[in-house]
This record gives structure tokens, C-alpha cells and sequence, in this order.
């Protein structure tokens, strides 16, 4: 598991290498300098005992302050290419993860919460970025600083310099035995952030609900639930951070603490200078803080680790809905026929199909209203139709073609969808009606709101047009949501359009002109209409019953009415409702 983490790092890495190349050269050009400038204060002051001018001191030090002043610029130059490389792969990232979202099928959003997902994409992100811009600094910078320090310092004095790395195992041993526990730590402090932006996500949406219900102090309650649990988990992983490192940092002091203890002997048994010992003194100081850094590299490996394998688990999803190898476009142009053979869809998880053997044929400009009871799979076949359902092949054709063989964009294109949720953006209304054709002129977008019956209630709205809809377009009624949702479905102009009980919210008599609107003309469209309002339903060329995932019932209002059946049930409730209204 550690190796695939490791590999799916430097996967990351692999576009930036260029980048990362240069920030880790400049890293060993800086540890070149700081290895030497040791050696230069070394020399001076060995010479000091000797009768020297002070020109000649003041050479060293002036070579020490360019120096210095090189390796500043070059650290400062290492540090924005190594930390603009964690925000390039950042930036990849996110883009990764929702150009991938975009081809995940519906059903993954109703078991994946929209605030964990934004969660993964947004916090778990950072963390990554964190680890391949800080740690890979810190451990090219650790690495670099033991590689040129330790030759240099066993030169000088080999026994000295083995007093002086003696703790650093005790350091490593110690970061291994926390290391279990702080990536437990952060898992868990991950899992509660998620749970937080869950509640603000669905308290944002719903706030209208909250206030209706006048549920505030029970949200107010939830919500300091959950930041208590958060806090919680932040401050058992900051009390097991602030206990790892002031050992790692008091281990590294200890290394510093011996050598000024012994060394101080070898110098007066004439075994080494006393520049050789400033030099020591002054590497040991380079080694305290890499090497004390490692704790917090360790840490943002561990955050890095349990957001890598969180990042991955949407990245590693695969659709379930793709389009074949062998994928072919339609045919032009599209006619609209629809046709069913045996086509049965059970959801993942249930023993009961929802689809169970429906045959049919709806022919290319024909009308047909489906209706039956709520559960009776009516909106299961509108999702299969434009393939939103992982249907088995040979079961539903468009136009001849069998639609798990056709290109998922061109079976789209050729179908237009009215879902029961009227989805609006937080645009303007011709923004919404545009989406999906986004170059559409005025002209187009009132023609298809009058189609939709919308346009008068927009041209009486201050702004017209251009009056902003809300979050999921809350300003608006219910009937006015769906018919701009159906505006939208009519500009794109498609052949076939399904409209899944999605004019509920408008009266009957709006709902049945609409559906005449779209029955006449010489393009005639193929209109699927599923609905409740058996009004409007009746106006249909062909109306299908369907019970239990099953269509048991075709043929025309009048046609149907003369047989005994449950359409004849429905329409008698209907009349029966109609009448105590």
C-alpha cells in the first residue's frame, strides 16, 4: 500500500519534472555553499593565531557574506520552484478530479455526499499539494544536508563526529512510533471535516425548509455537534504532533551538547583546531534543523498519505456508463423512433426489477404519455432511455440502433430530458434556458419560452431575461422551474423529448396546451410525457400503463376506456377528484 502511494506521488510529479529537476539542484548548489562557508570560517580563524592584517580577515569575510548572499537567493529560488510545483499539481488535481466526476453516472451522487466529494476535492487536495511542495523540500534538503556534512565532518574528526549523529537513530525510531497514530489521527479529522461541509452543503440548500420548520436550534445543535467532534479530533493530532516534536528537536540538541563536551577535550589534547571545532559545531547546527524538520515532513506525509488514498478512491471509480469501443455515431438524420425488446433493469442492490420484459415502439413524431402509480417504473424507463441506467445491450433501440452501441454525445444530443427535479442554475433565466446550446440568439430563447408558456411571466419580472433564478432557482415557483426547465429542453431542438412528470406543478389546463404545442407542426418531435394529470395524458396519440415495472395496458384515451383495467381505475379517480374539487 505504502509502494502504490509512493508511486501514485511521483505519478503526480511526473508532468512537473522539469520543475522539480531545477528546485532540487538548486537545493544541492545551496548545501554545496553551506558546507563551505564552515571551511572558510574554519581557515580564518586558525589564521587569527598567526600575524596576520586585517585586510586579509576582512577577505574571508567579505568572500563569506557573497556567499551567503548567493545561497540566500538560490534557497529563495529552490523554495518557489518546489512550492509552485505542489500548486501545479494542485491545479492538476482538482481538474482531475472533476473533468472525472463529469463522467461518473448519477447513481454515484446519490450514494457519495456532495460535501464530502467537495471535501476531497478541496481540503485533501491541499494536503497533497503540502506534501509534494514542503516535504519534497525538506527530505531533497535533509538528504543533501547529511550527504555533503557527514564526509566533511568524519575529515575533520571521525570520533567526533560518530558522538554526534549517535541520537539521530533514537529520532527515527521515535518518528516510527507515532507515525501509526498520526495517520489514524488525520484519517479521522479528514472523515469529520467531510461530515461538517455535508451539513453546511444541506443547510444551504434547504434553508428555506429549516425556516419553515422553524428548526434553527436543531441545526444550531447538529452543527456545534460535529465542529465539537472536529475540534476534538484536531486536538488529539496537534497533542501527538507537539509531543513528537519537541523529542525529536531535544534529541537533536543532545547531539550538539556532546560535542561541545568533548571537543572541547580534543582541542586542548592538541587533536583538532579550533577552527575545526567552530566547523564542527557549525555542521551539527546545519544537521539540528533538517533533521528536526523531519517531524513535520513526517506529518505532512502521513496528512499527504490519507488524502492520496482519498483523492484516489473517486479517481480509481470507473463508469459504469461508457461509451463502447465499437461506438458509432447516429445516423442523420434522426428520425426519433423509439423501440423496446424485452428490456429489463434491476438497481443494484434490490432482487426486484424495476423494469421487467417492457416491449414497445413509439413511432418518429408520435406522442405517448405513460402513467400508472407511483413505484410503477415509469421514471426508471425515462432514465434508461437517454442511457442515465446501465442497461443491458439489444434492448433499447433509437432509430434502428441499439443505444449502448451509439456515442453517448450524439445519443444525448438527440434526446431531450425534463427530469422531475427542474434543475436551475444560479444564473439569469436565459442562461438557464441556454445551457444547452449556449450560443443561442434572443429570438430563439423567447420562441422557446413561449413554447414552454414561460414567456409572459418572465417579460413581468423586473429584469426580464436577466433576473438572477437563485440557488437551484429558488425564486421561482415550482410551475415556473419547470417550465423554464422545459424551455431549456425545447431550444436544444432535439428529436425525441422526455418529460418526466416534470409540468406536476403546472395546472392541467397549462400542462395540456403544452402538450398540443408540442403534438403539431410539420417537425413534429416524439414526445414521451409521463404524468400524473391523466387531462393532459389523455390528449396523447398512444397512452401506456404500466404496473409493477410492466406496461399492461396501450392504446388511445377512448380505446381504453372501453376495457376494464387500471387505467379505467385511474381515470375514474381522476374524475372523481376532479369533481370534489
Amino acid at each position: 500500500m505504502a509502494n502504490s502511494r509512493l508511486q501514485k506521488l511521483l505519478a503526480y510529479l511526473r508532468p512537473h519534472w522539469q520543475q522539480a529537476t531545477l528546485g532540487i539542484v538548486a537545493l544541492l548548489i545551496v548545501n554545496g555553499i553551506g558546507v563551505y562557508i564552515p571551511l572558510l570560517i574554519r581557515d580564518s580563524i586558525d589564521e587569527l593565531r598567526q600575524a596576520v592584517s586585517f585586510d586579509y580577515i576582512w577577505r574571508f569575510v567579505l568572500l563569506i557574506l557573497i556567499l551567503s548572499s548567493v545561497m540566500w537567493v538560490i534557497r529563495m529560488a529552490s523554495r518557489i520552484l518546489l512550492f509552485g510545483l505542489g500548486r501545479q499539481v494542485e491545479f492538476d488535481l482538482k481538474q482531475k478530479i472533476f473533468q472525472h466526476l463529469l463522467t461518473l453516472e448519477p447513481s454515484y451522487f446519490s450514494t457519495n455526499t456532495a460535501g464530502d466529494l467537495i471535501n476531497r476535492a478541496t481540503s485533501d487536495v491541499d494536503n497533497i499539494r503540502r506534501l509534494l511542495g514542503f516535504a519534497v523540500l525538506s527530505l531533497a534538503n535533509t538528504v543533501f544536508a547529511y550527504a555533503l556534512t557527514l564526509p566533511v565532518m568524519m575529515s575533520i574528526s571521525l570520533r567526533l563526529t560518530v558522538l554526534a549523529i549517535a541520537v539521530y537513530p533514537f529520532m527515527l525510531i521515535t518518528v516510527q512510533l507515532f507515525s501509526e497514530n498520526l495517520r489514524n489521527q488525520q484519517l479521522t479529522v479528514q472523515e469529520e471535516l467531510s461530515s461538517l461541509s455535508e451539513l453546511i452543503q444541506e443547510d444551504m440548500s434547504g434553508i428555506s425548509l429549516i425556516k419553515i420548520y422553524a428548526q434553527e436550534q436543531n441545526e444550531r445543535r447538529a452543527f456545534r455537534q460535529l465542529n465539537g467532534q472536529l475540534l476534538g479530533a484536531n486536538l488529539k493530532l496537534a497533542r501527538t504532533r507537539n509531543i513528537l516534536f519537541p523529542v525529536i528537536e531535544a534529541l537533536a540538541y543532545v547531539s550538539l551538547l556532546a560535542l561541545l563536551w568533548v571537543g572541547s577535550g580534543s582541542i586542548a589534547s592538541g587533536a583538532i583546531s579550533i577552527g575545526d571545532f567552530i566547523a564542527l559545531v557549525l555542521y551539527a547546527e546545519r544537521l539540528v534543523f533538517p533533521t528536526a524538520l523531519l517531524g513535520f515532513t513526517i506529518t505532512a506525509y502521513q496528512r499527504g498519505e490519507v488524502s492520496v488514498d482519498r483523492v484516489e478512491s473517486i479517481l480509481m471509480v470507473k463508469p459504469q456508463i461508457a461509451d463502447a469501443p465499437d461506438a458509432i455515431s447516429l445516423p442523420e438524420p434522426v428520425k426519433g423512433q423509439l423501440k423496446a425488446v424485452n428490456l429489463t433493469y434491476t438497481f443494484p442492490g434490490s432482487k426486484t426489477p424495476a423494469l421487467k420484459e417492457v416491449t414497445f415502439t413509439i413511432n418518429a413524431g408520435e406522442t405517448v404519455a405513460i402513467v400508472g402509480a407511483i413505484g410503477s417504473g415509469k421514471s426508471t424507463l425515462a432514465n434508461a432511455l437517454p442511457r442515465l441506467l446501465d442497461i443491458e445491450p439489444h434492448q433499447l433501440f433509437l432509430d434502428g440502433q441499439d443505444i449502448t452501441k451509439v456515442r453517448l454525445p450524439d445519443l444525448r444530443k438527440a434526446i431531450a430530458y425534463v427530469p422531475q427535479d427542474s434543475f436551475l442554475f444560479s444564473t439569469s433565466i436565459k442562461n438557464n434556458i441556454c445551457y444547452g446550446n449556449p450560443l443561442s440568439e434572443q429570438p430563439e430563447v423567447e420562441q422557446a419560452a413561449k413554447q414552454a408558456q414561460i414567456q409572459s411571466e418572465i417579460l413581468n419580472f423586473p429584469q426580464q431575461y436577466e433576473t438572477i433564478v437563485g440557488e437551484r432557482g429558488i425564486t421561482l415557483s415550482g410551475g415556473q422551474r419547470q417550465r423554464t426547465a422545459l424551455a431549456r429542453a425545447l431550444l436544444m431542438d432535439a428529436p425525441v423529448l422526455i418529460l418526466d412528470d416534470a409540468l406536476s406543478s403546472v395546472d392541467n389546463q397549462t400542462a395540456t396546451q403544452i402538450l398540443e404545442n408540442l403534438s403539431q407542426g410539420v417537425q413534429r418531435k416524439t414526445v414521451i410525457f409521463i404524468s400524473h394529470q391523466l387531462s393532459a395524458a389523455a390528449t396523447a396519440d398512444r397512452i401506456f400503463v404500466m404496473e409493477a415495472g410492466q406496461i399492461v395496458q396501450t392504446g388511445t384515451h377512448a380505446e381504453l376506456l372501453q376495457q376494464p383495467g387500471l387505467y379505467y381505475s385511474l381515470w375514474n379517480q381522476h374524475h372523481l377528484e376532479e369533481i370534489l374539487r
